[in-house]
């Protein structure tokens, strides 16, 4: 079975891919009646040497990518993993030629179409009195005997256009551009793994992994690596990668030790999430800078892929300052990362975090009788909410996820864990503060955020008074703050139903003479009145609201946990 494609037709699909980069570029021509891209100020380049690179398509955003000032020239493109036609490449060689350039570098992947078409094609050029030279790049890594065909050429391609970008827009001629980039070409090693093939439109997978599999120093064309294994760690797999890309042993590594200086690049073979980039990132920074190497650049990106494989490959360049310089060059290229033009290894990449603000003078005082019966109060919140955890979970699974009672247990066993260090605050405003700042952090989800906002809020009008009139009045603060940023309403069967319904009653705390367990005891009946209610109604918000209503025929959740909770600091009041 093929796989599935958003394209218009296979035979048009690499002509439609370079339209489009050029329709939403006006830095970019087509040159007409062949698959070639070409700067749109090629007429400024008089006098100047031009750089042409290509290849198959297949392997965005290079090569039309890196066209601009201060890289390429333009790109010559075949159809998918295909080598570009002969008459395109010498096409674009006239192009640039006829705009006033001193001559032409062809940039080549090492790769037998592309060498046979861009040779014959310099050879034709030469013929007509062009000046054309050509380097052929091959930086892979993955080979310990060299095979007659040579290195293949992978992502490291695009640090030469760099190099020679830089070269070129800084007037220097064609053989010194070549013969630096050749140079600099030796000095580079890339190696490839991937989690999957890829597949090339209107084809099947090019091959197949097991689940517990990866394939390592594979090329860009869906080809297999050189050998496969097991599934293991982000470090894991980084340590092997650069174990074998720097193993004097192997005939292709590159001489990177202890001491050397490097420009690193990580690049997305075109399916692996941006997750899992930054951590083979950060694992491959963190064991190059542990074998005593310096990281004096840093790329991380997608810059060389191959369709949809779901991998990476990583590139050294050994560097020196000269060398850094040109890669810091500035370019108009689109794909070419803004990079920092300072050193990675040796910067500073953390910073203290912000200080506490002060509290107020008996603020945080703890022990007496208020705060050994908030202790005890808690307690048993927590000990209700335990109990509850498999309940809750069922009831949330019609939602979807099914973790309501295991994200209300984590804030249980939290709040737990923080009453063994000592005694909770006496007074209410802080204590209500601090179980915001440890739910925020701990209890996680969108549950966390929304008692760390009510908490936060309650916590306000407590500050100057603890009477009853005051907690009613936190408990509308609390109230106002979960509307406001969780944008429920009461009726949208969340959470809130159970706290707005027992709020209502609790405005009666605010009249004279008010008694605290007669209405707090109304308070929870209407809190779990209002959370059985919630079955009967249709979800406004929250991840429910996604759901169809036909299956939410039990209680939401949030609902019942909060009204458990309600129920749980009435009980342990009453046996005061």
């Amino acid at each position: 079975m093929t796989s599935k494609k958003l394209v218009n037709s296979v035979e048009g699909c690499a002509d439609d891919a370079l339209a489009g980069l050029v329709a939403c570029d006006p830095n970019l021509q087509l040159l007409q009646g062949h698959r070639v891209a070409l700067r749109s100020d090629l007429d400024s380049l008089k006098g100047r040497v031009a750089l042409l690179s290509g290849g198959g398509s297949g392997h965005e955003p290079a090569h039309a990518g890196f066209i601009g000032k201060g890289m390429l020239t333009g790109v010559i493109a075949g159809a998918v993993f295909t080598s570009p036609a002969v008459g395109s490449i010498l096409a674009a060689i006239r192009a640039v030629a006829q705009a006033g350039t001193v001559g032409t570098l062809l940039i080549v992947k090492n790769y037998t179409g592309d060498r046979l078409n861009f040779g014959l094609a310099r050879e034709q050029a030469r013929a007509e009195g062009i000046p054309v030279e050509m380097v052929v790049i091959g930086d892979d890594s993955a080979f310990t005997v060299l095979k007659k065909a040579g290195r293949r050429g992978l992502c490291g391609t695009v640090l030469i256009h760099k190099v020679a970008g830089a070269l070129a827009e800084a007037g220097v001629g064609l053989e010194e551009i070549a013969k630096q980039v050749s140079m600099v070409a030796k000095a580079m090693g890339t190696l490839g793994l991937s989690l999957s093939s890829c597949s090339v439109p209107g084809s099947k997978p090019t091959f197949e992994l097991s689940a517990d599999e990866v394939e390592l120093g594979l090329g860009i064309h869906g080809e297999a690596g050189v050998r496969r294994i097991k599934m293991a760690t982000a470090d894991e797999i980084v340590r092997l990668m650069l174990d074998h890309m720097t193993d004097t042993s192997n005939a292709s590594h590159v001489p990177v030790q202890r001491g050397s200086s490097v420009v690193m690049m990580v690049n997305n073979l075109g399916g692996l999430s941006f997750l899992e980039l930054g951590i083979m990132a950060d694992a491959a920074v963190r064991s190059l800078e542990g074998r005593g190497v310096k990281i004096a650049r840093a790329l991380v990106g997608t810059f060389m892929s191959a369709l949809e494989m779901s991998g990476f490959s990583l590139t050294l360049l050994l560097a020196d300052e000269p060398l850094l310089k040109l890669i810091d060059a500035e370019t108009t290229a689109a794909a070419w990362p803004n990079v920092a033009k300072v050193s990675v290894t040796g910067r500073k990449r953390s910073r203290a975090a912000p200080s506490e603000p002060r509290e107020a003078p008996g603020s945080t005082a703890a022990g007496g009788l208020a705060s050994k019966r908030m202790a005890l109060v808690l307690e048993q919140v927590c000990a209700t909410l335990l109990g509850l955890e498999e309940h809750l979970n069922a009831l949330d699974r019609a939602a979807g996820d099914g973790d309501c009672g295991t994200t209300h247990s984590r804030a249980a066993r939290a709040i737990q864990g923080w009453l063994k260090e000592g005694p909770p605050p006496a007074s209410p405003a802080h204590l209500l503060s601090k179980l915001s700042v440890l739910l925020l952090e701990k209890m996680g989800g969108s549950s966390g955020a929304l008692y760390g906002l009510f908490l936060t809020a309650a916590a306000q009008p407590l500050k100057a008074k603890t009477d009853l009139p005051a907690w009613s009045a936190a408990m509308d603060a609390g109230l106002e703050a979960m509307q406001k940023y969780g944008k429920a309403a009461p009726g949208d069967r969340t959470m809130l139903d159970s706290l707005w319904a027992a709020g209502q009653e609790l405005q009666a705390w605010k009249s004279p003479g008010a008694d605290l367990f007669k209405v707090l005891t109304k308070a929870v009946k209407s809190a779990e009145a209002a959370a059985e209610a919630t079955k009967n109604m249709e979800a406004g918000a929250g991840r429910a609201s996604y759901i169809s209503s036909a299956r939410l025929d039990q209680p939401d959740p949030g609902a019942v946990a909060a009204a458990a909770i309600l129920r749980a600091i009435l009980e342990v009041l009453q046996n005061q």
